[in-house]
């Protein structure tokens, strides 16, 4: 058996942060190793505990979540950082897609979504909750992003496949590829795409009428 995924959380909310361990301490995938109120706090954790993910919330007293995920990106610490946030602002998702955070979950999900969500995450896919979507969407119809950098009919098969959040290792059985090609292959279309990261991409090549 694997060892369990180890999660620091990071919320100034004790009570949030009391149910999120109880969650995820019934999935034996799963071991919360560290708590901390504010951004500050998580990024000490995150530095002295080497988590393999953090669920970190958005609004925080002192140090908030865009400043602990540009931190932790600045510093190259090892780590997945999930947004969990009641916020659904249009600008704050900008900010945390391009600081690199692999996933962007409303607190209102069920328990059962968020570990599902939580699990994909760490076999390397990307989640962005539906109404973060639609203000993505928004964002990138009425801006700048990057363009289709002619991409191929295969590009675009692997695109749909993230787009629907698949994670490496089952994009590559559906394509019959390895997932250390699929990886690769994502990573250069992201950059062909001037996209931060793999949900960016899906998200300019769905305005450009790709997807």
């Amino acid at each position: 058996m694997s060892d369990p995924t180890r999660v620091v959380l990071v919320d100034d909310h004790e009570v949030v942060r009391r149910g999120i361990r109880a969650l995820l301490n019934e999935t034996p995938e799963f071991l919360v190793v560290g708590e901390a109120r504010d951004g500050a706090e998580g990024l000490e954790l995150v530095r002295s505990l080497r988590p393999d993910l953090a669920l970190v919330d958005i609004r925080m007293g002192g140090h908030d979540g865009p400043a602990l995920c540009r931190a932790i990106r600045d510093e190259h610490l090892p780590v997945a950082v999930v947004i969990l946030t009641s916020f659904l602002n249009e600008e704050l998702i900008q900010t945390c897609i391009r600081l690199g955070v692999r996933g962007y979950i409303l607190k209102e999900v069920e328990g059962f979504d968020l570990v599902q969500s939580l699990r994909k995450i760490m076999h390397g896919g990307s989640v962005l909750d539906p109404k973060a979507t639609e203000l993505v969407m928004h964002w990138l119809q009425s801006g700048p992003g990057g363009g289709t950098a002619g991409l191929n009919a295969h590009d675009l098969d692997i695109l749909r496949l993230v787009a629907e959040g698949l994670t490496n290792r089952e994009i590559g059985r559906q394509l019959y590829l390895s997932e250390n090609t699929v990886k690769a292959r994502v990573n250069d279309i992201a950059r062909r795409l001037n996209a931060k990261n793999r949900v960016e991409a899906v998200m300019i090549a769905h305005r450009h009428g790709l997807l």
